[in-house]
């Protein structure tokens, strides 16, 4: 990643939430019959216009999977094809299904995203996304499926730990006992980071801390020194490129900010990305 970083000057990640009831402008191809086929072609031919667009300005793509897993397998296949575009145009693919289990379901997750499933008829592929995001709640036993998996598949993983929606102080802010909730799960990810430690220094076990609660960077990057953080909540949430300082401490390539709808419902989202990428760019190297 961080020669992607470097290559494009960016820490964009543009986050894919396409939403079907949207898109009735967006024309189904004609062999469509189904309403989950028909809402299913709309959705990929929507992430395709905002790859073509946005993503020169871009490194990543962070595809929301409930948004496609909602029209069932075409919607599926909707992702997959999104992903192929996103391949082809060089960025990276984030899948975004905050996935989290017991060890068992967990295995089956991570041959979902990133590995393959064995089977009698031959092994069956999987999404094969460059990184993925985990709720680590169910602990370290439940992350290690997961962390095997990415480092199996030269992956990352990205587990939440203080998140950018409104309702994240209700739990992650918690003393528990002795620290917030938040600062225990990065302990957690900076734990298993050597195992998906990077030639640069940085781990793929990476972090998922928001933007909408800055006052926290700093200290969850003491926390976490080696770890990618996925920053969401810039633009539509309120939160601030210029507050996302202290979340590269470890160097440019050391965070991803990922931004949907202030991309996505730019009149221009190809010039919404570019002035998100600059103003990123700068704040990671001031």
């Amino acid at each position: 990643m961080a020669a992607l970083v470097e290559e494009r000057r960016s820490q964009v990640c543009l986050g894919l939430d396409p939403d079907p009831s949207k898109l009735s402008g967006a024309e189904p191809d004609a062999s469509a019959v189904t309403a989950a086929e028909k809402a299913a072609t709309a959705v990929a031919a929507h992430c395709r216009s905002l790859i073509e667009r946005a993503g020169p300005a871009c490194v990543a793509v962070k595809p929301q999977l409930a948004c496609f897993e909602r029209l069932g397998a075409p919607g599926w296949a909707a992702l997959a094809e999104t992903c192929e575009a996103a391949r082809a145009a060089g960025l990276l693919v984030v899948a975004d299904g905050k996935r989290g289990d017991v060890p068992v379901s967990a295995a089956a997750y991570a041959q979902a995203l990133a590995g393959e499933t064995p089977t009698p008829w031959g092994s069956v592929a999987g999404l094969g996304a460059d990184a993925f995001t985990v709720n680590p709640l169910l602990g370290r036993d439940a992350l290690e499926p997961l962390v095997e998996a990415a480092a199996a598949a030269g992956a990352g993983v990205f587990a939440l730990v203080r998140t950018s929606n409104p309702g994240a102080a209700d739990v992650q802010d918690l003393p528990a006992p002795e620290q917030p909730l938040h600062e225990r799960l990065a302990e957690l990810v900076d734990g298993l980071s050597p195992r998906l430690l990077g030639a640069g220094g940085l781990s793929g076990m990476g972090a998922v801390v928001g933007a909408t609660a800055p006052e926290h960077i700093a200290r969850l990057r003491a926390l976490m020194p080696r770890s990618v953080f996925l920053i969401p909540g810039v633009g539509a949430q309120g939160g601030r490129p210029d507050l996302l300082g202290p979340a590269f401490a470890a160097g440019p390539a050391a965070a991803l900010v990922a931004a949907s709808r202030g991309i996505a419902a730019a009149a221009d989202p190809a010039a919404a990305a570019e002035d998100l990428r600059r103003a990123v760019w700068d704040v990671s190297t001031a």
